[in-house]
């Protein structure tokens, strides 16, 4: 069926995947929050999160992107898929990028959950080499 004359025609959005940009914009606006919120809450500077979330930076680091999932409540194996990291190769950058996300979350958990977190290393470590 056509469209009466003179009216517009619907016409179906295509469904592209999420953009990081896209991801991190709309929660920031469903939670309600400006940049300059986050900015305070993150300590990650607001011309640099507009930049992310324009897209202008398609690939922040890592550690950002902790910061942004614990803040926004997003799931930060997504977020990482989004920036393309999945698809990187082992490196020394990549290993450090994990690095850091690593001790900034363990930065967040308790004293008792920090000595947990270490003894599941540990048997991680045990289980590989046994």
């Amino acid at each position: 069926m056509s469209a009466p004359a003179g009216s517009i025609a619907r016409v179906p959005t295509p469904a592209y995947p999420p953009s990081l940009a896209r991801v991190l914009a709309d929660a920031r606006h469903g939670l309600g929050l400006t940049l300059r919120e986050v900015e305070r809450r993150t300590g990650i500077r607001n011309a640099h999160l507009s930049q992310i979330e324009t897209g202008t930076i398609a690939r922040p680091e890592m550690a950002l992107l902790w910061e942004l999932s614990v803040a926004y409540g997003l799931d930060f194996a997504e977020l990482l898929t989004l920036a393309g990291y999945e698809a990187a190769g082992e490196g020394s950058a990549g290993e450090r990028g994990r690095m850091t996300v690593a001790l900034r979350a363990l930065r967040e958990l308790t004293p008792d959950e920090q000595a947990e977190a270490l003894r599941y290393i540990a048997e991680l470590r045990r289980r590989r080499e046994g």
